[in-house]
């Protein structure tokens, strides 16, 4: 949908929860899933990997798209660095049930990376800009019950770090340390400030 203002979002990710934040944010974005492999990023810095990743779904997106005035790109990707590990979607129950084993009663840094395309309707190079935001995790001392009862639900096995905190494993997240809606997926303050450094405020996306 294209805003009075001539303005466009489109989301790069086929999550959810990150389309969800964002309608109710007053957004109304389009989603055009990227299909990227996801391991040809190989990094030890969990900021680097999820920005890389972010601007790895936007790009792929971004090709696909015509060259359009006010079409803009946003490509997020969420990593969780817990005990010296960087911990995205878990690849069975066995590797959630013993992540929330050894994560239960401790912390992790939520990092999600964002990055925003804005494209050319002339034929020029668009603009980017890219930046990552991490948020301390604070979870809650879970008992075995309670771990393979989350993880029977399946939801661990979708999302990074095997837990989310808008959903049933909010219950075991005992506080945070930063923006909610980066733990979410997306932060919004991090996408004010990326679109205003093309000149656009938030409240031309919104949803009229």
């Amino acid at each position: 949908m294209t805003h009075a203002s001539g303005y466009r979002l489109v989301l790069a990710s086929a999550s959810p929860a990150r389309l969800g934040l964002l309608r109710a944010a007053g957004f109304d974005p389009s989603v055009q899933v990227s299909g990227v492999d996801e391991s040809v990023v190989v990094t030890s810095d969990p900021a680097e990997l999820s920005l890389s990743l972010g601007r790895l779904k936007a790009e792929a997106v971004a090709a696909t798209l015509p060259a359009e005035a006010g079409v803009l790109v946003l490509g997020c990707d969420s990593v969780l660095a817990f005990d010296g590990e960087i911990l995205g979607k878990p690849r069975d129950a066995d590797e959630a049930t013993r992540r929330w084993r050894a994560m239960r009663g401790r912390s992790g840094v939520l990092h999600t990376g964002h990055h925003l395309i804005e494209l050319s309707s002339d034929g020029g190079a668009a603009r980017a800009v890219g930046e990552s935001a991490g948020t301390v995790v604070h979870f809650a001392n879970v008992s075995d019950s309670e771990i393979a009862a989350y993880v029977a639900s399946g939801e661990p096995l979708h999302v990074a770090g095997s837990f989310t905190i808008d959903g049933l494993g909010g219950a075991f997240v005992e506080r945070i340390e930063g923006d909610h809606g980066n733990v979410v997926g997306l932060s919004l303050p991090l996408l004010r400030r990326l679109l205003r450094t093309f000149g656009v405020s938030v409240a031309q996306l919104w949803k009229q």
